[in-house]
């Protein structure tokens, strides 16, 4: 069966719209509609999650075949997103297909597209798409210290209880505590863990990674965690 890794993501976090989110947040939503019109062939500069959109396009060109799909959800309307989809062009990002809300929350779309990820700088956001079972994460940090990174390797760590796996563990130690949640780790050893919100994106990593050798994939994955002997 041939799958695509689909990741869907906020235009805030690909790009970074701080100024005119600025204006907006100021003067209103007519100001900002008309900033974007009177600015719509200005390249905006890269946001937060720009690095790793590059790194996952860069993927389909790596392997020879369209096995990444980057899908861009935004709360822009039609006419405020065409200078969202020039940025796009100008940094030559093959991305398709987008929704434009005008106004509205995004998340419902990352079920209808399909999506194994949601990357957002809206933690409203990130939260309704949990709670509808799909994997979503907010995009924080500063853009400076990695758009310009010419490594084209892409390294993911993830934790363990509640996002890999399920919360089953965790709600044991909040429950009873450490000795508890060790208690019944141990017990159930040999019983695996329920999937928990992230499990079908790292499946959907895991099949990427089967395209390529063990010697020249592009995509190293980490587990972190707190747990130790015996819940290990």
């Amino acid at each position: 069966m041939d799958t695509t890794l689909t990741i869907a993501i906020n235009s805030r976090a690909l790009f970074d719209l701080s100024e005119s989110n600025d204006i907006y947040e100021n003067d209103g939503l007519e100001a900002y509609r008309r900033y974007q019109i009177e600015h719509e062939e200005d390249v905006l500069a890269p946001g937060e999650a720009f690095p790793i959109v590059k790194k996952l396009l860069n993927i389909n060109s790596i392997v020879g075949k369209h096995k990444v799909e980057v899908i861009l959800l935004s709360r822009n309307s039609a006419d405020t997103g065409l200078r969202i989809f020039n940025s796009i062009k100008q940094n030559n990002l093959n991305i398709t297909r987008a929704a434009f809300c005008g106004g509205g929350s995004p998340y419902r779309y990352v079920s209808a597209f399909g999506c194994d990820l949601f990357l957002s700088t809206n933690p409203d956001d990130v939260a309704q798409a949990l709670k509808s079972d799909v994997g979503a994460a907010t995009v924080i940090g500063s853009p400076t210290s990695t758009a310009l990174s010419t490594t084209k390797e892409l390294k993911i760590a993830f934790d363990g209880d509640a996002v890999i796996f399920s919360d089953e563990a965790e709600r044991v130690y909040q429950a009873g505590g450490l000795d508890a949640f060790s208690e019944s780790e141990a017990r159930q050893a040999v019983r695996p863990l329920e999937g928990g919100p992230f499990k079908p994106f790292l499946a959907a990593l895991h099949n990427l990674q089967k395209e390529f050798g063990n010697d020249n994939c592009p995509i190293r994955t980490a587990l972190v965690t707190a747990r130790s002997a015996p819940a290990h």
